[in-house]
């Protein structure tokens, strides 16, 4: 199920190279890795390079910032992480707005999901199968093995991999081709490699998503759906281009499953709720056909969750200014799931919509005092501040949640608009600063701050300045390594 193979691990291998050449000037060899390992990347190592790539996920990739689907994936994966093994540094879990099946694993815990999975899974069982899948490959240092394989590489080589896995980021198929030169590798000679490690990713991935409290069987039946599915596609999804789903494997994750035995849990309606925010809000399809849609599995009464089909249908509704309609809808849901945070956030919508920030600001500070470091309340209430008028006010809320969570680019956003609301052009332009820098665009972060220095003449400001200015450099000479 993961993309492990010639792509994902080659980015984390590209990591490795690099850091190989920091060591051994000279050298062009990787260093002697041997039997163990995974002692040849510390884990702090793998942390920073995990770091990297984020930078070029969010400069290459369409990085979906939804406070709401962020707060439903992070949940779901620290539910799964809390039952898992071996986990050595905290987790991202990222969506990824392509229309795709695939999820990938990379170096230092960062997962991204496309949107593509999450409409093709009909359970959450069926989509932790893949989180905890893709959890196992980072616990189980599946990328140091195939580090280890790849030892021989020469600088030449490593040079054409360098510009391979840029291009496998913007370009997954491409990027697989130009892999395959450089390396001299065959698909299939990549995936007899890979094999093993995906077996043991079902298999330890299995238990996690059991332990966590999951229906086991949501790993077998996601394989058999895809793989029927998919069995005589011209153009199979790309998890299967790099993964097929032979028998033995499918047959493996039955028997296993029936080993745990299944559960029979009730619906998610939070994976439903999420299922349709994606839907409605990043797919492809019309906002009418989706409005009918709606419609019609309401009335017949069909649909897993019906307050999700609701959910739905007052998010269509508010995107087509229906706006009263949607509200009934979504005070009605409220009485309902009152701390659910898809309907918050979908009545805060609502009330800056009908110009009821007030309401909005009132009903969010009630939530704040019971969850002050929550992503969907703070960013709402910030959102919510600043509609109203009230930019200070809006500052006072983002600003420490910004500084407590550096790589939340839409907190960072939020508060440059706010300080450009307040006339603080220095703080503007280091918010601005920062929202670039996670973007790996350093270059235009330092020029931020080199602005925001001649906005000011208190000395401990400009103090602050240059200490970051020269933080970001370092790091900027640091990524400008990795791309070679």
């Amino acid at each position: 199920m993961a993309r492990f193979s010639p792509l994902t691990a080659s980015i984390p291998l590209l990591f490795s190279l690099m850091s190989a050449s920091f060591t051994a000037q000279g050298n062009n060899q990787l260093p002697d890795i041997g039997t163990a390992g995974v002692a040849a990347l510390p884990i702090e190592q793998e942390v920073r390079y995990g770091n990297a790539f984020m930078r070029f996920a969010r400069a290459g990739l369409p990085v979906i910032d939804d406070p709401v689907l962020n707060q439903y994936i992070d949940d779901l994966g620290q539910r799964l992480l809390t039952n898992a093994d071996g986990v050595r540094f905290p987790f991202t879990f990222f969506l990824i707005n392509d229309p795709s099946i695939n999820a990938a694993a990379f170096l230092g815990g960062r997962v991204k999901i496309h949107t593509g999975l999450f409409l093709y899974a009909d359970s959450e069982s069926e989509l932790a199968s893949v989180l905890a899948h893709e959890i196992t490959h980072v616990t189980q240092r599946h990328i140091a093995r195939y580090l280890e394989s790849q030892a021989s590489s020469t600088a030449m080589t490593l040079a054409g991999l360098a510009g391979s896995i840029a291009l496998a980021v913007i370009n997954p198929t491409a990027g697989i081709a130009a892999l395959q030169t450089t390396l001299g590798l065959s698909m299939q000679s990549a995936i007899n490699y890979t094999r093993d490690n995906e077996y043991e990713a079902d298999r330890i991935g299995m238990k996690t998503l059991y332990d966590a409290g999951f229906d086991p069987s949501g790993m077998a039946t996601f394989f058999q759906k895809l793989a029927a599915e998919y069995r005589y596609a011209s153009k199979p999804p790309e998890m299967l281009l790099t993964h097929p789903l032979p028998e033995t494997r499918i047959a493996e994750a039955r028997a296993r499953a029936a080993s745990y035995g299944t559960r029979n849990l009730a619906p998610s309606l939070d994976f439903w709720f999420a299922k349709v925010r994606i839907q409605t809000r990043f797919g492809t399809e019309r906002q009418a056909a989706l409005l009918t849609f709606f419609e019609q599995r309401i009335a017949k009464g069909d649909y897993p969750q019906k307050d999700a089909a609701l959910y739905g249908k007052a998010l269509v509704l508010l995107q087509l200014k229906r706006i009263d309609e949607a509200d009934l809808i979504m005070k009605d849901l409220a009485s309902r799931h009152p701390e659910d945070l898809f309907i918050l956030d979908g009545q805060t919508d609502i009330d800056l919509a009908k110009g009821r920030a007030s309401q909005a600001i009132a009903r969010l500070e009630q939530f704040r005092r019971r969850m002050p470091d929550n992503e969907v309340v703070v960013i709402n209430l910030g959102n919510a501040y600043l509609e109203s008028g009230n930019a200070a006010k809006a500052i006072a809320i983002l600003d420490p949640y910004a500084r407590e969570h550096e790589e939340n680019s839409l907190t960072w956003g939020l508060l440059a608009d706010a300080y450009r609301k307040a006339g603080r052009m220095e703080e503007l332009h280091m918010a601005r600063a920062e929202t670039l820098s996670l973007r790996g665009d350093y270059q235009a972060a330092i020029d931020e701050l080199i602005v925001a220095r001649g906005t000011t003449s208190n000395k401990l400001s400009l103090a602050r300045i240059e200490a970051r200015i020269t933080e970001l450099e370092r790091e900027k000479k640091a990524l400008e390594s990795l791309k070679m």
